[in-house]
């Protein structure tokens, strides 16, 4: 097959990549980008295609390997270092001061939400609060797994509602 009927034969076929690129894109210059790249690389290897298989077949495969490794070497390439000064920051010099009053209030309040609780969903809360998972709690409690995850919902459900104010 000479050159020019070759470039013929893709340039017939140039019409069915284009919506297969937008497909794989979803970016208009991209995919005419792609397009582009696709055909320079099928020009460029006109000896490896076999006279009588399915150019169209041909150029896709192209088409999808190209996009699949630009694909790859930009996730590689997605790590950004900013090594640029922060003086644009507003006030970035300046620090918050917390107030542990408030904390300490908020905190007494939570504690005595928790000792109002029932026994029942009590037990459960505080072991699970404490960073026990759910099996330890039942083991420890002697109740189904099912039992302890209901009365720890119920115990947020109830310290939700009477501490309103968080």
């Amino acid at each position: 097959m000479s050159s020019q009927e070759f470039e013929s034969l893709l340039l017939h076929h140039v019409d069915f990549l284009r919506p297969f690129a937008f497909t794989l894109t979803r970016d208009n210059e991209t995919a005419k980008d792609l397009t582009q790249e696709t055909l320079y690389r099928a020009l460029s290897n006109k000896e490896k295609y076999n006279v009588g298989t399915n150019v169209k077949a041909w150029m896709y495969t192209i088409m999808r390997n190209i996009f699949i490794n630009d694909y790859r070497r930009k996730s590689r390439q997605q790590v950004i270092f900013d090594h640029s000064p922060n003086d644009y920051f507003i006030d970035h010099n300046q620090s918050s001061v917390s107030n542990n009053a408030e904390v300490s209030m908020g905190l007494k309040e939570i504690q005595l939400a928790i000792q109002q609780l029932p026994e029942i969903f009590k037990q459960p809360f505080v072991l699970y609060y404490e960073g026990y998972k759910y099996n330890e709690i039942s083991n420890y409690l002697q109740e189904p797994l099912g039992t302890v995850k209901s009365r720890i919902h119920f115990a947020r459900k109830l310290l939700k509602t009477s501490l309103q104010r968080y």
